[in-house]
């Protein structure tokens, strides 16, 4: 027999509905889980169909492709890469098809125990996330691994002449693009922490020159070559990121002062107090009187007077 929640004792913003049995917990989340795993197949089924119809490797194969001798290809070392490379490759794609419905699957699970406001921020949020990440995959391979090749291979080109195999230029073009995205997810991770009052804005502003050696550190670390330009290209908008997440986190403290002023029957902050009423024992105001000649009540109405037969002798 399963307890019910009362609606005096739910919180503010709770769902109205009784609560479920931890088996039937287990059992939804079995389902939720069968069913996201099928998206996946479906996914990359779909995936290896696109891979062996469209040149998806030629196109990942663009940023190396001016630092290679003319008419020579990325080269390999073992019979079964191609086979591999082609199921890493639909495993990326499967994932990107199936992830709206597993993404679905993972919130259908959750809903229920989210409350009104909390389901109003996971979609912003999770649309938010998604755009950031695209972001910083995109700088990764359309502006910083280009950068990276030409300042890697520049050394030594005189000497030594280069072996690149598709091993290694997909594992480092993998490794810049999934930093860059989960990079470019801080002032979402930042924002959260705000909202969970975990952190304020001004911890932020107390911290921001230990970010910035932060920053610095993990800018050279994630890009290979020059320590200078293309530390720079990654750390300014890094920089930026967390600059602008100070700022949000000023607007929410400041949308949570307000909202909990007006919950305490005070005024908002930055409004202006109301007049102050007269001091204890003053006397009260006069009331104002009947107006002055030439002006007359008749039947409790105000009139000007007309002039009577002696003013019109006297003109």
């Amino acid at each position: 027999m399963t307890a019910r929640v009362t609606d005096a004792a739910k919180p503010k913003g709770a769902e109205q509905s009784g609560e479920m049995p931890f088996l039937d917990h287990l059992e939804e989340l079995r389902w939720r889980i069968i069913k996201g795993l099928a998206a996946l197949i479906l996914g990359v089924a779909a995936g290896y169909l696109l891979l062996t119809r469209v040149d998806v490797v030629g196109f990942l194969t663009q940023p190396i492709l001016p630092f290679l001798p003319a008419g020579q290809k990325l080269l390999f070392t073992s019979p079964i890469y191609p086979f591999l490379l082609t199921l890493k490759l639909s495993f990326v794609v499967g994932l990107l098809v199936a992830s709206p419905v597993i993404v679905f699957q993972v919130w259908a699970f959750l809903r229920p125990a989210l409350y009104r406001e909390e389901r109003r921020t996971v979609l912003p949020v999770a649309l938010v996330g998604l755009v950031l990440f695209v972001a910083g995959a995109a700088l990764a391979f359309y502006v910083v691994l280009p950068i990276a090749l030409k300042v890697l291979l520049g050394f030594q080109s005189q000497s030594l002449a280069a072996f690149i195999t598709a091993d290694e230029y997909f594992g480092l073009t993998t490794t810049l693009v999934l930093s860059f995205g989960a990079i470019f997810q801080l002032p979402l991770v930042l924002i959260l922490l705000v909202y969970l009052r975990i952190i304020s804005a001004a911890f932020l502003r107390r911290h921001r020159r230990t970010f910035v050696i932060i920053n610095a550190i993990l800018s050279a670390v994630l890009t290979p070559g020059d320590i200078v330009v293309m530390t720079a290209i990654v750390m300014v908008p890094i920089q930026l990121f967390y600059e602008l997440s100070i700022v949000l986190a000023l607007m929410i403290e400041h949308r949570r002062a307000r909202a909990a002023a007006a919950a305490a029957g005070e005024p908002r902050p930055g409004a202006s107090a109301p007049a102050p009423g007269p001091a204890w024992g003053a006397p009260p105001p006069p009331l104002p009187g009947p107006p002055s000649w030439p002006w007359r009540s008749e039947g409790g109405c105000w009139g000007r007077l007309s002039p009577g037969p002696a003013s019109r002798r006297r003109s």
